[in-house]
């Protein structure tokens, strides 16, 4: 998923998410669609933007309350959508968190790895350079 098309990336998953949970007894136990909303919140929370991160827990919310609480497509007010909205909430801080602090550890390991290989090309020339010297004395 590319960060152009997490939205739309992030809304099938969360309706495919969803149908799964659903045929797998969601309506009896809506903690079977939550996490699966929950992971799928948390991944495009870490792949795509913030704000498409964003729009995917609200369309993720109000599938889980329109079709899994509310069984007629109707937003539910409630407890459990309460409920919902912190999990999904939790899930999208979590996966924005975890890209910010993976995008920091790769701009200080390329940074890292410009330092510690350029002594080692300058330590090679210099070796090239004493090679070619001490190999044209006779």
């Amino acid at each position: 998923m590319t960060e152009d098309f997490g939205f739309p990336f992030g809304c099938v998953a969360a309706v495919a998410a969803v149908i799964v949970a659903d045929l797998a007894g969601a309506t009896g136990h809506p903690w079977y669609a939550l996490v699966t909303l929950g992971a799928v919140v948390l991944s495009a929370a870490y792949r795509s933007s913030p704000v498409a991160a964003t729009g995917v827990a609200a369309v993720a919310w109000a599938l889980h309350t329109g079709f899994v609480l509310g069984r007629f497509g109707e937003l539910t007010f409630d407890h459990a959508s309460t409920l919902a909205a912190l999990v999904l909430a939790a899930a999208l801080v979590t996966g924005t968190f975890a890209r910010a602090v993976s995008t920091s550890q790769a701009r200080v390991s390329t940074s890292e790895s410009r330092v510690s290989t350029l002594p080692a090309r300058e330590s090679s020339v210099r070796v090239r350079e004493f090679a070619s010297r001490t190999l044209r004395l006779p």
